[in-house]
């Protein structure tokens, strides 16, 4: 498996990471236990070592899942967590404070088992703390040997700024595929300046990208639902995404998932995609991106497709925990 380089620290992983919080949380029904853990575990012996988790998924669920499943084999993985969020039966908004970043890495280190997090991210920035203290406690768990690596999720580049100048941040999270390009403009050129290594989430869209996801048939449950992109006439829209990757999908032997994980790796050396699935074959669909190539005018095709997404990514309530 090709290795990449997130940050300037010495944090490397797998070109292709994978995405935990579905086997518990947020996409319909969960899989039974034994399901997610064989996906888990067919991810490390195809030469995934990156599992994405956070305190939120569930909450606590996911964590103690991916804690199970690498009872064992936690040598040569590279885990990451995320807090950030303030939850009662649901969750009621976020929480950066100093005391919530060690509360929650002192939890997690519990959940999962292990005696340090790889890669730790706020979840999401807290507007009523300054940044530089929340990195400030975070910096501090690095120094106690409880984090190895600092990431930030969704923040602009005056944030990024700010954060890094407290402590060297390895890895921004933030939502990047063929249908969300909004870190092109300022965030990306941000953390590449300052040498930051960026893992999209959602790189398939959220599924919708794979030509597989039946709008009308998502359960009640599932955060899609919800989602303004998966709404009836979005979706309609949105199919004239999926009819040009899968026509270069047909043009290369490949799956439109393929396709759209091998665009999100073509953008740089410094990125690192984490689709998450539920299931052991979409691991191993996923994992053959790294090895397609696509032409130039398959990714000039492909780029044409930015300004022609239908429906906001998120709620406006959610939106307000976005920075830009």
């Amino acid at each position: 498996m090709e290795q990449r380089k997130l940050g300037t620290q010495g944090l490397t992983v797998s070109a292709i990471g994978l995405g935990c919080m579905g086997m518990t949380w947020a996409y319909g029904n969960a899989p039974d236990e034994g399901q997610a853990i064989a996906t888990i575990h067919r991810a490390l012996e195809l030469g995934i070592n990156f599992l994405d988790t956070a305190e939120v998924y569930g909450p606590y669920t996911n964590e103690q899942l991916v804690g199970r499943a690498l009872r064992g084999r936690r040598e040569g993985v590279i885990v990451a967590t995320k807090f950030g969020f303030k939850f009662d039966n649901g969750v009621r908004g976020v929480d950066g404070s100093p005391e919530n970043v060690k509360r929650v890495a002192n939890q997690s280190l519990m959940r999962l088992g292990i005696d340090a997090i790889d890669l730790y991210y706020q979840h999401r920035r807290d507007p009523s703390v300054p940044v530089e203290e929340t990195v400030g406690a975070m910096k501090e768990l690095v120094e106690a040997g409880k984090v190895r690596y600092l990431g930030l999720s969704e923040v602009g580049p005056e944030t990024l700024r700010r954060a890094n100048a407290v402590h060297p941040i390895s890895a921004l999270q933030s939502e990047y595929s063929l249908w969300e390009r909004g870190v092109e403009d300022e965030v990306l050129p941000a953390a590449r300046e300052l040498g930051i290594g960026l893992v999209p989430y959602s790189p398939l869209g959220r599924g919708f990208l794979t030509g597989s996801v039946d709008v009308a048939s998502l359960s009640q449950n599932d955060f899609r639902k919800t989602n303004p992109r998966f709404s009836e006439e979005n979706a309609r829209a949105n199919e004239a995404l999926v009819a040009v990757v899968r026509e270069v999908a047909e043009q290369c032997g490949a799956t439109p998932a393929q396709v759209a994980l091998a665009w999100v790796l073509s953008r740089g050396d410094d990125v690192v995609p984490i689709p998450g699935t539920k299931r052991v074959r979409y691991v191993e669909e996923n994992i053959a991106a790294v090895n397609l190539q696509l032409t130039s005018d398959q990714l000039a095709l492909l780029d044409s497709l930015a300004s022609k997404t239908a429906g906001e990514r998120y709620t406006p309530e959610m939106m307000k925990l976005v920075e830009r």
